[in-house]
Order: structure tokens, then sequence, then C-alpha cells
């Protein structure tokens, strides 16, 4: 029941102990409950960073198998997490959702409702729910064109939650500030990323609720790039240079830093084409993968980088909406 990292086989660290826990969680080996090591210990233990077990400790939050509790530490909180895709590509801890269904259908069957006026009610307050929806527009707000569409098309609020993208460029810029502004007066909320959190608040004043959500790389994208060879030559091509140096960063903490990455954000095609020929794997953003699919020749691997907003910012941004909702309602 030792926790061990193998650096040499291309997977991410924080992947590798995020497995190896849920293993052990799985198993019955760390029962509910179980008190694990602090990170700075587990870090101390396996000579890694503490950005490695915080990683991995996040990721086994977001399954529901531990649960950080402050000021006490880190615990098991149960196993099997069965997860099944949903709607979209996301996922959720599908076992979980089926042990509280459960438990509030017992606890209103022992009230002496039956299962008929149940299911009614439940399906009321859901309309309800999606109603209330369907009425809220939200404002997100990010830095580059690549990842504000991105998000805008697939950042899952509810049925019927209207995402408006802006650009911070023009809330910044003196001409359109006040076109972008008087946009966002007539939202519910606005949201950007923690990356950006202080400077729009600091842009829009007290007046406007600003909330941030944290970005996570996608897992499979990780995956995939570490499975290239150390020695192939990386392309990477997006549309700006800050949504390259958040991809290095992000390699950087994943332990990805030692590949060999050529950058690329032109449009022109020539430079593109030269980009594609001298490289055996390309790294692209959203925007740019068709691009880089129609000018590659079959045998390239091709790596869409994508970043999601993890479950606990979605999680707030939801509850955020409806309590927003419901008190203009009253």
């Amino acid at each position: 029941m030792t926790l061990k990292v193998d650096r040499e086989n291309g997977i991410p660290l924080y992947v590798q102990l995020r497995e190896q826990i849920a293993g052990f969680i799985n198993s019955g080996l760390w029962h509910p409950g179980f008190k694990l090591p602090t990170e700075r210990q587990l870090a101390d233990v396996l000579n890694v960073s503490r950005n490695t077990i915080s990683l991995a400790y996040k990721g086994l939050a977001e399954e529901g198998l531990v649960e950080s509790q402050q000021g006490r530490g880190t615990f098991v909180t149960g196993g099997h997490s069965a997860r099944q895709p949903q709607e979209g590509g996301e996922e959720l801890p599908q076992q979980h959702l089926e042990l509280l269904t459960d438990s509030f259908l017992q606890r209103i069957l022992d009230m002496g409702f039956d299962l008929s006026t149940v299911e009614q009610t439940v399906q009321r307050r859901i309309d309800v729910r999606r109603a209330m929806l369907s009425e809220i527009t939200v404002a997100f707000i990010e830095c580059n064109r690549e990842q504000l569409d991105y998000f805008s098309r697939s950042l899952q609020l509810g049925a019927g939650v209207t995402v408006i993208p802006l650009m911070l460029s023009r809330l910044i810029n003196e001409e359109t500030s006040q076109q972008v502004r008087s946009q966002i007066n007539s939202m519910d909320l606005v949201v950007t990323t923690f990356f950006h959190l202080q400077e729009v608040r600091s842009l829009l004043g007290d007046d406007v609720e600003v909330v941030g959500i944290a970005l996570d790389p996608e897992m499979e994208t990780m995956v995939r790039i570490a499975q290239l060879p150390q020695q192939a030559s990386v392309g990477l091509l997006c549309l700006s240079e800050t949504f390259a140096e958040r991809v290095l960063k992000s390699l950087g903490q994943s332990g990805l830093d030692y590949l060999d990455i050529r950058i690329e954000t032109s449009v022109d095609r020539s430079a593109v084409c030269e980009l594609v020929r001298s490289c055996d794997a390309l790294v692209v953003s959203p925007g740019r993968r068709q691009e880089a699919e129609c000018l590659a020749d079959g045998d390239q691997t091709i790596i869409e980088f994508i970043y999601k907003p993890d479950a606990g910012s979605i999680n707030t941004l939801q509850n955020l909406l409806l309590d927003s909702n419901e008190l203009r309602e009253e």
C-alpha cells in the first residue's frame, strides 16, 4: 500500500498519484474516514512538488472520493466512483448521485408520501428551476479570443442560460469600455477566470458582482501530450501569445516542460505550413484544430489543448444564478 511515482513512463505525476489513491479507496484499503497524508508530508516522501500532490487531491475531490476539511486535513469519503458521461462530454460521479437520490427517497417515503406524488413534485421543481435559468444572462470576460469563444460555448450553467462573450481588451479600451459596461449592466452575473478576477473587479467597481472560476487542462489532453516521445518536436499552434504562455505554464506544472515546443500564432498560411512540416506532433488551440487537420499529413499527432472550468466552480455559479433569480422574483 505504498504510493510511488515513475518519472520515466511519461504519465504526469499527479495523474499517477490520483489513480493509485483512487485504487486504494475503491479496493477498500483506504476506508471512509481515513485521513490522507498532508500535501507537504506526501511531497517530501515522494520527492515531488506540493503542486503535484495538490492536483492529485483536487482530482480525487472532484470525483467525490475525498473531502478537504479546513484545519483538519483530507479524508476519504467513499469508494467506487462510477463515472458516467453526461451531455456535453462532462462527467459526474454517478454512484454518488444515486446514493443521494436513494437517501432522499427513503426519507420522503418514511414521511408517508407515495412515489407518484414525489415524482410529480420533483418534476415540477425541476421545471421551475429550468424556467429560472432560461431567463438568466451571464457575461464571460477573457483576455484571448480562443478561450473566450470556447468557454462561451461549453460553459454548462444549466438549460437556457445565455452566455455572452466579452473581450477584456474591449473593457480596458476607452473607446469601447462604455459600450461593454452598458451590456454588463443588463446581465445577471459577470464571470471571469481567477487570473483576471481582480483586474475585472477593479474596472467594473463594487456595484457589479464578478465571480472567478478555476480552469484546469482537460485530463485527456495532458495524458496524450505525456505519451509523446521525449525527443519529439512539437508545434503549438494558437492565435495569441497569452494562450501559448498559459499552455506552457500548465505543461511545466505537470512536469512536461522537457518537450521541445515551437510556437506559432500567425495566421499566415506559409508560416503555418512550415510549422506543420517541421514538427512530429501538433498541439492546437480549439480555434485552430480544423486548420491543422487540413494541413497535416496522416502520420502527425494532433492534440487539441482544452481548458475547462472545474466542477466546484460550475456548482458555485449555478447556485449563485439560482439565488439571484429567486431574489429578483421576490
